[in-house]
C-alpha cells in the first residue's frame, strides 16, 4: 500500500509541475486530461502527506523519550506518543478505504450455497457444521437467516443446503468464503483412529435485484413435484416442490422447504436471480481470473481456501498463510479475526490484480 501511495505522491507533484506549465495549459486536451487526474488523487495524497507528517513526529517524540531523564515528562511524551498512534491507526484505514474503494456489492445481502463434496457422510456432517458456523457467525453480526433449499441426510448433515442472509454489509464480510473448504478428523465410525480428510464447496451469491437480473418467463420450464427427504411434515403429502430450469443457460434450481408451491417459487427465483448474476459477474472477470490463476490461483470455488484440522485444534487459510488454534471458538461463530484478516489481505491483493 505505501509503495503505491509513494507513487501517487510522486506523480501528484509532478502534475503540479504540468499543470503550472504554459505550453501545457495552452494545450487544453493535455490540461484537462491533468487536471482530472490532479483532481483524482490529491484526496489521497494529502491524507498520506499528513500521514508522513506524523511518523515523523512520532520519531522526534521518541527520540526526545529516549533522551529524557525526568520520568514526569517522559509520561507526558508516551501520552502524545499513544494519541500520534491512534491519529495513524485511523488515517491508515482511510487511505486503504481510498486506495481501494468499495465493492458495488458489499452491501447487498447473500446466498449461501454449501454442498458436500469427497468424503461420503463425513462431507455431509460437515455442510451442517459450517450452516452452524455461518449461523452463529450471522446471530453475532444480527443478521437474519432463511433456509431456501435444504437436502438433509439420514445420518444427519446435509447434502446440500442453500439460505439467505441478509443485514448490513453480509456481502462485505462474507464474500471470501466462497471455495473448497477442507475438513481433517477422526470419524465416530473410525475403529482404528485413522484421520479422515472430506471436502465441502462453499458459495457466497450477492443477492440480485429484479432489475439487475431480468427474466424472461418465456425463457423458464417450471416443473412441480413432491417434496422428498428423510422426514419433515410437508415430505411426500403435496406437490409444493418446484424446479425451474433456466432454458438459455441449462441452470436447474429446486426448492422444497415451504408447503406453499407459491413460496418455493419465489425462493427458487431469488436463487436463480443471484446464480446468473454470478454469471455475468464470471464472465465480466473472466481476463482478470485467469491472470489471477496464472500468479496466484483464482481463489474460487473450485479450489481449496481452508483447512479444518480436528486433532489439531487448527485452522488453515491457504490464500493468505493464516493460522488459528481456536478451532472450537470459530465453529461457534466467532469468526471475527479471520474475516478481518481475510478482507484486508485478499482486498489488496484483488485491487493489484484488476490494476
Amino acid at each position: 500500500m505505501f509503495q503505491k501511495l509513494e507513487e501517487m505522491e510522486k506523480e501528484y507533484h509532478q502534475l503540479n509541475q504540468f499543470l503550472a506549465d504554459p505550453t501545457v495549459i495552452s494545450n487544453q486536451e493535455k490540461f484537462q486530461q491533468y487536471a482530472k487526474r490532479h483532481a483524482e488523487i490529491s484526496r489521497i495524497v494529502s491524507r498520506y502527506l499528513e500521514y508522513k507528517k506524523l511518523v515523523k513526529e512520532q520519531e522526534e517524540n521518541l527520540g526526545m523519550w529516549k533522551a529524557e531523564k525526568d520520568e514526569e515528562f517522559k509520561k507526558l511524551i508516551e501520552e502524545d506518543l499513544e494519541k500520534i498512534n491512534q491519529k495513524k491507526k485511523e488515517l491508515e484505514k482511510e487511505l486503504q478505504e481510498l486506495l481501494f474503494p468499495e465493492d458495488p456489492y458489499d452491501k447487498k445481502n447473500i446466498i449461501v450455497e454449501i454442498r458436500a463434496g469427497a468424503g461420503g457422510d463425513e462431507a455431509a456432517l460437515f455442510v451442517g457444521d459450517l450452516f452452524r458456523m455461518y449461523s452463529r457467525y450471522a446471530e453475532e453480526n444480527k443478521w437474519k437467516i432463511e433456509i431456501m433449499d435444504s437436502n438433509p441426510t439420514e445420518i444427519g448433515g446435509f447434502k446440500e443446503i442453500i439460505f439467505g442472509i441478509s443485514g448490513k454489509n453480509v456481502y462485505k464480510k462474507m464474500k471470501y468464503e466462497s471455495g473448497v473448504h477442507r475438513v481433517q478428523r477422526i470419524p465416530i465410525t473410525e475403529s482404528g483412529g485413522r484421520i479422515h480428510t472430506s471436502t465441502v464447496t462453499v458459495a457466497i451469491l450477492p443477492e440480485a435485484e429484479e432489475v439487475e437480473v431480468n427474466i424472461n418467463p418465456a425463457d423458464l420450464k417450471i416443473d412441480r413435484y413432491r417434496a422428498t427427504g428423510p422426514g419433515g411434515q410437508n415430505v411426500n403429502k403435496t406437490d409444493s416442490a418446484i424446479r425451474i430450469t433456466h432454458l438459455p443457460t441449462g441452470m436447474v434450481v429446486t426448492c422444497q422447504d415451504e408447503k406453499s408451491q407459491y413460496k418455493n417459487k419465489e425462493k427458487a427465483l431469488k436463487i436463480l436471480r443471484a446464480r446468473l448474476l454470478d454469471k455475468m459477474e464470471s464472465e465480466k472477470h473472466q481476463e482478470i481470473d485467469q491472470k489471477r490463476r496464472t500468479q496466484v490461483g483464482s481463489g474460487d470455488r473450485s479450489e481449496r481456501i481452508r483447512t479444518y484440522n480436528f486433532p489439531q485444534n487448527r485452522i488453515t487459510d491457504h490464500r493468505i498463510n493464516f493460522t488459528l488454534y481456536n478451532f472450537e471458538e470459530i465453529l461457534e461463530g466467532k469468526m471475527e479475526e479471520l474475516i478481518q484478516s481475510l478482507s484486508e489481505k485478499l482486498k489488496i491483493r484483488d485491487h493489484q490484480e484488476i490494476n
